[in-house]
């Protein structure tokens, strides 16, 4: 009798078994993800790199935020362990519970770099100096990591907006490897752009996401170690 109970705990549990269960939980939100974007990012695909695309660029890119966060949802949420696999499940809860949320973050923070883009793209036209350059990088450097950290809260807590944003502003300099590593994977994204196209980037949205999350992972251990009962 103990040996069979032993079976079953040990069931699921094994490296091949863990490693298993994260390629399918990463291949099902793979899929998710494509299913909810790829509507709006194939027309962004055939739009061309010109600075007057930039604001359909960005209306188009606003259903990336929520899949992101329900992505986000789900693989904080999954076990690994084979007899309880449910990413398309926890995909949609979190669809469902943080869409608005996320909206409240996600569209403000695609005005802003749009507005920021513009100016730069047209700095001669607006009558803007060279020297501005660097200020509005900047400016749109900090809007993109305190945008990345507000998703993160937003997915994983119920906070209220104005609250996520002070949260996301305080863990910008309370937890500077989260910001720096978000950079990162920001300009490997950008990179991986550059060199291919968006389309291989979508087709490695599951495992971006994950390492966004694990890269969040101290934020999100203090937050609810200090924000939550």
């Amino acid at each position: 009798m103990s040996g069979a109970t032993q079976t079953r705990r040990q069931f699921g549990d094994g490296p091949l078994s863990r490693i298993t269960s994260r390629v399918y939980i990463l291949l099902v939100v793979e899929l998710l993800l494509l299913l909810t974007t790829l509507p709006a990012l194939l027309p962004l695909l055939l739009l061309g790199r010109d600075p007057s695309n930039l604001p359909l660029a960005a209306l188009l890119l606003v259903p990336v935020g929520p899949a992101i966060s329900a992505a986000l949802y789900a693989l904080r949420h999954q076990r690994t362990d084979l007899t309880d696999l449910r990413p398309a499940t926890l995909f949609w809860r979190g669809y469902r519970a943080n869409v608005l949320g996320v909206l409240r973050v996600w569209v403000p923070t695609l005005l802003w770099l749009t507005v920021l883009a513009v100016n730069l793209a047209y700095r001669g036209a607006v009558g803007l100096s060279s020297w501005w350059t660097v200020p509005l990088v900047l400016i749109g450097v900090g809007v993109t990591l305190c945008a990345a950290n507000a998703l993160v809260i937003t997915s994983l807590f119920d906070f209220r907006t104005r609250d996520v944003l002070r949260l996301a502003v305080h863990f910008l300099v309370r937890t500077p490897g989260v910001s720096v590593g978000n950079a990162l994977l920001l300009a490997a994204a950008a990179g991986v752009t550059a060199v291919f196209s968006e389309a291989v980037l979508m087709l490695l949205g599951s495992v971006a996401v994950l390492a966004y999350l694990r890269i969040s992972d101290p934020m999100i251990h203090l937050i609810r170690k200090e924000f939550t009962s």
